[in-house]
């Protein structure tokens, strides 16, 4: 950088640049931010439709039960 010192106009328009590209960054940010959250939203709709589908078949389909081993009569 340049060790001349800026005149007030300079550091006015320095200024107004620095917060045209804090405010794109922000925009940016935030449209990031909504996309992710868009993308989880969704994911949990088709895993909750998932676990739904699954706990109906469950239902519908009553487990057998288990064989329990026959015990040996001991001699």
């Amino acid at each position: 950088m340049d060790d001349e010192p800026k005149t007030a106009a300079e550091l006015k328009e320095i200024r107004i640049e620095r917060r045209r590209a804090q405010d794109a960054d922000g925009i940016k940010a935030m449209a990031e931010i909504a996309a992710a959250d868009v993308a989880i939203r969704k994911r949990t709709a088709r895993l909750r439709a998932l676990r739904l589908a699954k706990e109906a078949a469950d239902r519908a389909k009553p487990a057998l039960p288990k064989a329990t081993p026959k015990k040996k009569k001991s001699t």
